[in-house]
């Protein structure tokens, strides 16, 4: 009579070969969705920020337009992004659309009225809070999937890909920064004084959105 195998050994999953899944913990449910959340708020604001700038900066600038498309369209692809992601993962939007709707129409088309420098200035202090913003969420994100790999568990693509999603709009978030560095918004008077209220104004919608 041949030998009798040992018997195997089946995974939650149904199929010994796949690596392990963990189940995100309560916390890690709600930093995803508050993380969501937020960049779609931010994406919007950016968004209209743009669109409120361009008809003015255009028109006295007419040299700037290639560049205020470019910066519109991305940001227009990063809202697409998350309002895809938000979708898919049924995460409530932010309450408070209609204000931040109101509120980046105002600041665009304002710091446009102001001029050139100003814009431009704008766009240096909304993109320095945001790139610092996308590096909290990337950082959280590596230290979760590193703590699971180190555990024996696998991450899975939703994730990694996620990852690499936030990767990639922060470094065209910061390339902004740099245009806009490079189009004289250090010369808008007073320089300290306006990136310093856009940038608080930033972390506090940041803030708020994330949990409204």
């Amino acid at each position: 009579m041949p030998p009798v195998p040992p018997p195997v050994s089946i995974s939650s999953n149904g199929d010994s070969s796949k690596p392990r899944r963990k189940p995100l913990t309560q916390k890690q449910k709600d930093f995803l969705s508050s993380a969501l959340r937020v960049n779609q708020t931010g994406e919007l604001a950016a968004t209209l920020i743009y669109a409120a700038q361009m008809p003015l900066l255009t028109r006295t600038h007419p040299h700037l337009r290639p560049l205020m498309k470019h910066m519109y369209n991305q940001e227009k692809g990063h809202l697409d992004t998350f309002n895809k992601l938000i979708t898919k993962h049924r995460v409530r939007p932010t309450a408070l659309y209609p204000f931040w709707y109101a509120a980046a129409t105002g600041l665009g088309w304002s710091t446009a009225f102001l001029g050139r420098e100003a814009a431009m200035a704008c766009t240096e202090a909304v993109e320095t809070e945001i790139g610092t913003h996308y590096n909290g969420q990337i950082r959280e994100l590596l230290e979760m999937t590193s703590e699971w790999t180190a555990e024996g568990y696998d991450v899975g693509p939703e994730l990694t890909d996620l990852i690499e999603t936030l990767r990639r709009i922060r470094d065209e978030e910061l390339e902004h920064l740099d245009h806009a560095v490079e189009n004289d918004a250090k010369k808008a008077e007073p320089h300290w004084l306006l990136t310093g209220i856009i940038r608080a104004g930033c972390r506090g919608a940041i803030w708020v959105s994330e949990r409204v």
